[in-house]
C-alpha cells in the first residue's frame, strides 16, 4: 500500500521528501495523524525516539517506523517544585545537564546500556528510559523509573490523543496510567510529552569496599548492611574475575561495595559506622566521590563483563536466593555475574550459552522464587526465537491481552516487541 496515496494531506506534505517507510512527525498532532492512518490501514509501526534501546526485546518485523526524534526539548522545568516536563526524544544528556545546573537529578539513576546493545551511535532519551522503565543501582533506595513518572500526553492505537497524570508531585486523581506506560516499550501509546519528579543531588558520596567474600557470604552482609540505619544507596558484589576489570576497584579478590550519599560530614560518619559494622568480614577499603561514580556506573551498566560475552541476562530475584543461583549458573553455564540491589539483581554474562542462550536453565532455576529474567543482549536470531521476557501464563496472559486491546486493538504500536501477538 502506498503511504503517500492514503495518508492525510498534512502527513504527505511533511514526509513526501523522506523514505515512505519512516515517519518523522514534528508535533503531537502529526503523531496522532500517523497513528490514525496506521490504525485505519492496519499498518503496524515501530516506535523509536533516539534508537538506543532498539536492541531490547524481540526484533520488530514491520515495514513502517514512527520516529519521534523531532519531538525533543525541555518544555517546563521548575527546580523549586521538583518537576520537569519534556518532549519524549529529549536526550538524556540535555536532561542531566539542566538538572546538574540546579544540583538536582533523576533519583532512579537511569543507566546507559548502549555498549550492551551495540547502539553507541544512538541517543538515549527521557521517553525511552520511561517507556522501558530502566533504573540503576539506586533503585533499591529511591524506587524505579515508574515511581518518578508523574504524567504524560500520548496517542493510543486508535489514533486518539489523551493525557494522564499531572505536573505536580502529589496527584491522586484518576487512574495511574503512568505505571502502565513505564515498561510497556511503546506497545500501548506513543508518548508525546512526559513529566517526571526530580530530587536534590547529594553533596558527595563514598563507597566502602570489603574484599575476599564468597557470593553467599556477600549476600548476607549486603542484606545486613541495608538493614542498618546508615542509608546505603548502593549495595553490590563483583566476583574476583569481574572485579579485576574494574577501573577503580580492581583486585585479585572479590569485592563487595556499599555506597553512602549526602552531606560530607554525614557521609564520613556513616562510612566509618559501616566500616565498624563489617569489621571481621574481610579487608576493607574506600573510594572517594569520583571513583564512587565510576564504580556504580560499572555495576549499573554491566561494564565489567568480558567483551566476548555474547549473551547477557538481567535477573530480578529475592536476595536470599542470589547465592545459590549464581553458584548454579557458574557451574552449569560457566557464567560471569555481578550482583546489585543487595543481591536482588543478578547480571549474567555467557560466552557459550547454547542454542537457547541458557534460557531453559535460567528460567527453570528462578521458577517458584518470585523472580523474573530479561534477555538484554543476544544475537538477533536468538532474540527473535527466544522470549526476551518471561512467558505469560494463565490470568496474566489474559490480562495483558485485555490491556493491549484497550489501548491498541489493531496491534499497530510496536506489535510483538514484548510478546508474540501483543
Amino acid at each position: 500500500m502506498s503511504i503517500t496515496a492514503s495518508c492525510p494531506s498534512l502527513i504527505c506534505r511533511v514526509f513526501d521528501e523522506l523514505s515512505v517507510t519512516v515517519f518523522t512527525p514534528a508535533d503531537a498532532e502529526e503523531v496522532r495523524q500517523v497513528v490514525a492512518w496506521a490504525a485505519s490501514s492496519e499498518q503496524p509501526l515501530e516506535l523509536i525516539a533516539g534508537g538506543s534501546k532498539r536492541g531490547l526485546g524481540r526484533p520488530m518485523q514491520v515495514e513502517h517506523t514512527l520516529s519521534l526524534k523531532r519531538l525533543s526539548g525541555i518544555l517546563d522545568y521548575q527546580p523549586a517544585e521538583l518537576v520537569l516536563t519534556a518532549l519524549p526524544a529529549t536526550p538524556m544528556a540535555e536532561i542531566e545537564a539542566a538538572l546538574a545546573a540546579n544540583r538536582q537529578m533523576l533519583a532512579f539513576e537511569p543507566p546507559d546500556w548502549r555498549h550492551l546493545l551495540g547502539s553507541e551511535d544512538a541517543t538515549p532519551t527521557l521517553g525511552g528510559v520511561l517507556a522501558c522503565n530502566i533504573s540503576g543501582s539506586r533503585r533499591l533506595q529511591a524506587g524505579a523509573a515508574r515511581d518518578h513518572f508523574l504524567g504524560y500526553h500520548g496517542v493510543n492505537g486508535f489514533g486518539e490523543a489523551y493525557k494522564s497524570g499531572a505536573k505536580v508531585v502529589k496527584n491522586v486523581t484518576g487512574y495511574d496510567l503512568t505505571k502502565l506506560m513505564a515498561g510497556s516499550f511503546g506497545t500501548l501509546t506513543a508518548m508525546t510529552e512526559v513529566t517526571v519528579k526530580v530530587l536534590p543531588r547529594p553533596e558527595t558520596c563514598a563507597t566502602l569496599l570489603v574484599f575476599g567474600l564468597e557470593a553467599d557470604e556477600a549476600v548476607r552482609l549486603l542484606s545486613d548492611a541495608l538493614n542498618t540505619p546508615h542509608e546505603v544507596t548502593g549495595a553490590g558484589y563483583l566476583p574476583a574475575a569481574v572485579a579485576a576489570r574494574s577501573k577503580v576497584a580492581a583486585s585479585a579478590h572479590a569485592v563487595l561495595a556499599l555506597r553512602v550519599e549526602g552531606p560530607e560530614p554525614s557521609v564520613r560518619q556513616r562510612l566509618e559506622a559501616l566500616r565498624v559494622h563489617v569489621a571481621g568480614s574481610g579487608e576493607t577499603g574506600t573510594l572517594n566521590a569520583d571513583a564512587t561514580v565510576t564504580l556504580w556506573r560499572e555495576i549499573g551498566e554491566a561494564r565489567v563483563f568480558s567483551a566476548d560475552a555474547a549473551v547477557i541476562w538481567r535477573l530480578s530475584v529475592p536476595p536470599t536466593s542470589a547465592g545459590d543461583l549464581v553458584a548454579l549458573f557458574q557451574a552449569m553455564l560457566q557464567a560471569e555475574f555481578v550482583l546489585d540491589w543487595g543481591g536482588g539483581l543478578i547480571w549474567l554474562a555467557l560466552e557459550n550459552a547454547g542454542a537457547d542462550g541458557g534460557a531453559a536453565l535460567i528460567r527453570r532455576a528462578i521458577a517458584g522464587k518470585g523472580g523474573h529474567a530479561s534477555l538484554i543482549r543476544a544475537p538477533e536470531t536468538l532474540r527473535g526465537g527466544q522470549a526476551a521476557y518471561d512467558t505469560l501464563t494463565g490470568g496474566l496472559e489474559a490480562l495483558t491481552a485485555r490491556i493491549k486491546d484497550s489501548f491498541d486493538p489493531k496491534r499497530v504500536l510496536n506489535p510483538g516487541r514484548l510478546y508474540p501477538g501483543l
